[in-house]
């Protein structure tokens, strides 16, 4: 982005990744963050760090468009997650309704690319969800931790290559493998509860591998791994974590690095 926007709303899921889109935003000299926020997802302490902030269940769309169409936003960006349960807890509203019903499949990438169809109508372009965050994707190599023995990197880069399968199947962008030996594939449980299988049937020494999709649209669902990656695949029994060159956000990186010192987990970019 050549000049930063006079304003510009996020549309706010959980974790850091919103409170790390606002820091960058502002150093980049966007004057005014309005930010679409939902209700068990968002972090509370948000409202503080913008100038405007609606709440909304998931599945209100029509909603959301409306009060972001009242702030005089044209450009808007998703980032952080929402729990895949709460993507089958819908409860929509009308405007949802007849989105979904076009929809053949429902995957993520088709839910997040309707609800970017249904801003556009209404005037609001979605910018890429690393906007402002083009530091923080590593280039390939060793990030952080120890630095893995060849074996484990035999691993990831063997990983690497299923996960881009699985994702380009539209099944997940995580695997979790040990010796050779693919233990879990991320499916709609989300990558914590993929890590959580995975370590379990590894019994310690598993590598985890994260990768963008196949023609990746970064607009949204982009690779993000942050502290609680960290201690959650430390807990799981996986001690490698892969993830892919240039398309994945390392959030909180101070802490991130030092959880990665901390629980002995090595951390490392595949190109």
């Amino acid at each position: 982005m050549s000049a930063a926007p006079s304003s510009i709303a996020l549309i706010a899921g959980s974790g850091l990744y919103p409170e790390t889109f606002i820091a960058a935003a502002r150093r980049a000299g966007v004057g005014r963050l309005v930010a679409a926020a939902f209700e068990n997802e968002t972090r509370p302490e948000l409202a503080e760090k913008v100038d405007a902030i609606g709440w909304f269940r998931v599945g209100q769309l029509g909603r959301m468009i409306s009060f972001l169409k009242r702030e005089g936003v044209t450009q808007a960006v998703m980032v952080g997650q929402i729990a895949p349960k709460n993507l089958f807890d819908l409860r929509p509203d009308l405007r949802t309704l007849l989105m979904l019903a076009r929809l053949k499949r429902r995957n993520a990438e088709t839910l997040f690319g309707a609800i970017a169809d249904e801003l556009t109508k209404d005037g609001i372009t979605l910018l890429p969800a690393t906007t402002f965050l083009e530091d923080l994707m590593p280039g390939p190599g060793h990030v952080a931790g120890p630095q893995p023995k060849k074996r484990r990197w035999e691993d990831a880069e063997y990983g690497y290559g299923i996960a881009k399968e699985t994702s380009r199947l539209d099944i997940g962008q995580t695997v979790v493998v040990k010796n050779g030996t693919v233990l879990a594939v991320e499916a709609f449980e989300g990558t914590n509860e993929a890590v959580k299988r995975g370590g379990a049937m590894g019994r310690g020494g598993a590598t985890m591998v994260k990768v963008s999709k196949p023609g990746q649209d970064m607009r949204f669902d982009v690779p993000v791994v942050g502290p609680d990656t960290i201690r959650n695949a430390a807990q799981a029994g996986v001690d490698v974590i892969a993830v892919e060159a240039g398309k994945t956000l390392l959030l909180g990186r101070d802490e991130l690095v030092s959880e990665c010192q901390a629980r002995k987990v090595s951390l490392i970019a595949l190109a």
